[in-house]
């Protein structure tokens, strides 16, 4: 069966954002250490970078590394860095050629200096592409970028800035470290977890949730186009009636 036949090209999700979980548990089910799941992992990512492209995504964020992460075993740590860091020298071929920018969101500077140094590369060099924007959410944490977006609209407010009546959604918006990208439209989550894991909340206040069972390194081509089937199944009302919408 040719799911892409079934997904129609004038509803796709505008900004697709994804947790990609489950490379730990994918590696332990093959016998294999925890960096192998990551590595393995590395494959599902082209593939749904290019498929995304493919498909005319026009935003793809991928959760790459939470602020919360930093917490695993050293050695798994040193491992996610030099993954990054490898990923990000291989497939600048592959961004180039879709036309894809690189972007990145998160508390950056947390990163090793040679990972922060790859990344800042490719940025530059994929600045003038157009066709998608693919996001990478690195040592990011939606709770610590609520914080900094508060500390900051306080900042300027305290400094005659803005005022008090003046702070709406917009505002809070432009202090996000997501400022020049659209809400999220679709979250994907693999691995049979159903949380979001302190990940773009104000950004998914009306996305569609699709959580799959399948493990990050095992997701494909075809299980991208029916977690967008799915999506173009439902109906987003953003709080008004049936009757409104149609």
């Amino acid at each position: 069966m040719n799911l892409l036949e079934h997904i129609d090209a004038t509803r796709l999700p505008k900004h697709l954002a994804i947790i990609m979980d489950g490379n730990g548990r994918w590696a332990k089910q093959q016998g294999l250490l925890r960096a192998l799941g990551h590595e393995s992992g590395t494959k599902s990512v082209k593939v749904i970078i290019e498929a995304s492209a493919k498909l005319g995504i026009e935003f793809l964020t991928l959760y790459a590394f939470s602020t919360e992460n930093w917490n695993r075993p050293k050695l798994e740590v040193e491992t996610l860095m030099k993954v990054l860091i490898n990923s990000l020298k291989k497939e600048l071929t592959t961004l180039q050629k879709n036309n894809i920018k690189l972007n990145a969101i998160g508390n950056l500077e947390k990163l090793p200096k040679s990972a922060q140094k790859e990344l800042l590369d490719v940025i530059d060099k994929t600045k003038d592409n157009m066709q998608m924007t693919l996001t990478l959410a690195l040592s990011y944490g939606s709770r610590e970028e609520l914080v900094s977006a508060v500390k900051n609209i306080c900042s300027k407010v305290k400094n005659n800035i803005i005022s008090i009546d003046s702070i709406d959604d917009s505002i809070i918006n432009e202090h996000l470290y997501t400022q020049n990208l659209p809400d999220v439209d679709l979250l994907i989550r693999t691995s049979g977890e159903h949380r979001i894991s302190n990940f773009l909340l104000w950004q998914i206040a009306y996305s569609e949730l699709y959580f799959t069972d399948i493990l990050w390194p095992d997701f494909k081509e075809q299980d991208l186009y029916e977690a967008i089937i799915s999506y173009q199944k439902r109906e987003r009302r953003f709080g008004k009636t049936s009757e409104q919408i149609k």
